[in-house]
């Protein structure tokens, strides 16, 4: 049997976090974070910001692409607290590129 491997989109996993931000379950890392309140979140996402720029600066490109991953994720749980969408922010670029 083969597999393939399909990688998840920022949309699917910013849909994931939404579910989550709405169900609240027990056992979810954004659950919790969200609890912790906006400052916790926004605290969560500069920390990987820095992640990354020391990982650019010292690290293999693995290293790197590990850290933009939660650096990413951690961004979408905090555009969840501010209805921000992966939309607004396309229109926001497009509007850059006219």
């Amino acid at each position: 049997k083969l597999f393939f491997y399909t990688p998840m989109k920022l949309e699917e996993l910013y849909t994931i976090i939404k579910e989550r931000k709405k169900t609240m379950p027990e056992n979810s890392y954004v659950g919790s974070l969200l609890k912790e309140g906006n400052d916790r979140i926004i605290q969560k996402f500069g920390e990987e910001a820095i992640e990354v720029i020391i990982a650019a600066k010292n690290q293999t490109k693995k290293k790197i692409v590990l850290e933009v991953a939660d650096l990413l994720f951690h961004l979408l749980i905090m555009f969840s607290i501010y209805n921000i969408t992966l939309n607004d922010i396309e229109v926001e670029l497009n509007k850059r590129n006219s």
